[in-house]
């Protein structure tokens, strides 16, 4: 498919998904990275609470935290990683703080299949060459893996994914809430998958361009 025409379908999937009023659970705005032609997908969780204000994904503390790993695996700033990477989400619009506190709610099922359905056209628009699922539900969602990070983080994994073969490179979630990616093993399983990462023909290409 010619470069021009999968953007003009990025950018009218972009339109269905700001209009998108689905999940009466969900707190708006939708909230979704810009139209661009990328080999990398990355795949969050859901927007939190801040990221509807600057209209981005990955816009506060979490994001500080992902694009220093970037920075740090590959030499590129935030403002490079945001136009040659590609944004998406398991959920688009925040879905507000968990009861009895402990981080924002996860969503649910119903949610998530709301949603899936505008990442299955992404995926078959872009035909990505490397996924990059952030957190358990984006590596559940990616590679049905719900076990823990240890067996995921530091591999490259192959998947089909809503009918496109490709790799997987699984990062924790950078949220500062958990520990993982700060102590033993996670902190050498992160080095190597942002290693892993950093060497992809993908991310080469992307940077690249």
């Amino acid at each position: 498919m010619p470069a021009p025409r999968r953007l003009a379908l990025l950018r009218e999937l972009h339109e269905e998904l700001d209009a998108c009023q689905a999940c009466p659970g969900m707190i708006g705005p939708v909230v979704h990275g810009p139209a661009i032609q990328s080999p990398v997908f990355l795949l969050g969780q859901a927007p939190g609470v801040h990221e509807g204000k600057f209209n981005k994904p990955f816009a506060w503390t979490a994001g500080k935290t992902l694009f220093r790993w970037f920075q740090e695996a590959t030499g590129a700033d935030e403002e490079t990683i945001r136009a040659c990477v590609y944004f998406a989400a398991v959920a688009r619009c925040f879905p507000g703080k968990a009861k009895g506190g402990g981080g924002d709610r996860r969503p649910n099922p119903t949610e998530i299949e709301q949603c899936r359905t505008f990442i299955e056209r992404e995926v078959a628009i872009l035909k990505p060459k490397l996924i990059v699922p952030v957190g358990t539900l984006a590596i559940s969602e990616v590679l049905g893996h719900k076990g823990p990070l240890v067996d995921v983080i530091g591999t490259v994994q192959h998947a089909r994914y809503h009918g496109v073969d490709l790799d997987v490179i699984a990062l924790p979630h950078p949220s500062g809430a958990s520990t993982w990616h700060r102590v033993e093993p996670g902190k050498t399983l992160l080095k190597r998958a942002l290693e892993l990462l950093a060497a992809h023909p993908a991310m080469v290409e992307a940077l690249r361009n």
